[in-house]
């Protein structure tokens, strides 16, 4: 049975302005698991340009912010982060590279 990678993105840390709340980079995760012993990730950071309406620091959610660098990336960049993951997982499991040697 072959197993689907799920691929999940999260939010390990935020910088902010003290006075207004304003978010000025995030740092996110991305990590990629087949459900067994294969696993993989990927870790950036994302500098944000300051919005028209900000919403208030302490109503962010991992999900905002989520958005927030998906929508920077860019569809294209986000499916070669998650593409990436899944060749590390797939390379993982049937190597097309070794070293050694034959003695």
């Amino acid at each position: 049975m072959i197993m689907a990678i799920e691929i999940t993105w999260g939010i390990s840390n935020l910088e902010r302005e003290t006075e207004d709340g304003f978010v000025y980079n995030v740092h996110y995760t991305v990590d990629a698991t087949d459900g067994t012993s294969y696993t993989s990730g990927a870790y950036g950071s994302l500098g944000l340009e300051r919005p028209e309406e900000m919403i208030p620091y302490d109503s962010l959610t991992p999900e905002i912010c989520i958005d927030w660098v998906k929508e920077n990336l860019g569809e294209e960049k986000v499916a070669e982060v998650e593409a990436a993951l899944v060749n590390v997982i797939n390379e993982k499991k049937a190597p097309t590279k070794a070293s050694g040697l034959p003695w």
